[in-house]
């Protein structure tokens, strides 16, 4: 049996500037019981949460990491390799890095993912479940743990680019977002190859 389960999601696959954010969200297996039906217990799907509930759950999150009892990780990779390599390598690439920063022996780790991701190979003890974020906790924790840290990367990034008004759509290709685009041009966290049909 696996030492440890680890929950992995990503946020900002579609948006049209910023990046992809990946979290894995790892707690002992022999804690998984006790935690889902305790502490975990309000974690969903990011998307069907609050931004105030989702901040919420990230503080408990965090406090319990302060505590020794779990541990996540989290990953960003830019526009810029988006561009270069596309979405589905940038994806894998910010699993791959969350894993590395657990510094888990992959043999001890029982790896779930959501949707159609996958982990590093060496990850023998892995399993990709259709709408992981809605079913399995630890999936749960890893989408609202992501979209948190994602959304407040592009709230900075609002202040840097104050013509774009990311804090409000934190990149995806709303209305506004796409005629602040057509006016203004792209910016350096824009994704160049999302925009073809705009520019």
């Amino acid at each position: 049996m696996a030492k440890y389960l680890i929950g992995i999601d990503e946020v900002g696959r579609g948006p049209l500037a910023g990046p992809v954010t990946v979290c894995a969200f790892c707690l002992p297996t022999e804690l998984g019981l006790k935690y889902s039906k305790n502490l975990l217990k309000d974690f969903r799907d990011s998307k069907k949460l609050s931004s105030l509930k989702r901040e919420k759950l990230s503080k408990i999150a965090q406090r319990e990491v302060s505590k020794g009892l779990i541990n996540f990780s989290i990953s960003s990779v830019p526009a810029s390799y988006i561009d270069m390599h596309g979405i589905s390598k940038a994806v894998k690439l910010a699993i791959s890095k969350c894993l590395k920063k657990l510094n888990l022996a992959p043999e001890e780790c029982q790896v779930m993912l959501d949707g159609l991701l996958a982990a590093p190979a060496e990850y023998v003890f892995q399993k990709t479940i259709i709408r992981g974020d809605q079913k399995i906790k630890v999936i749960s924790c890893a989408s609202v743990l992501a979209k948190v840290h994602r959304d407040a990367f592009m709230v900075k990034m609002d202040k840097k680019y104050l013509e774009y008004g990311f804090k409000d759509h934190k990149g995806y290709g709303t209305r506004k977002h796409i005629s602040m685009i057509k006016k203004h041009g792209p910016s350096k966290i824009h994704r160049l190859t999302f925009l073809k049909n705009i520019l």
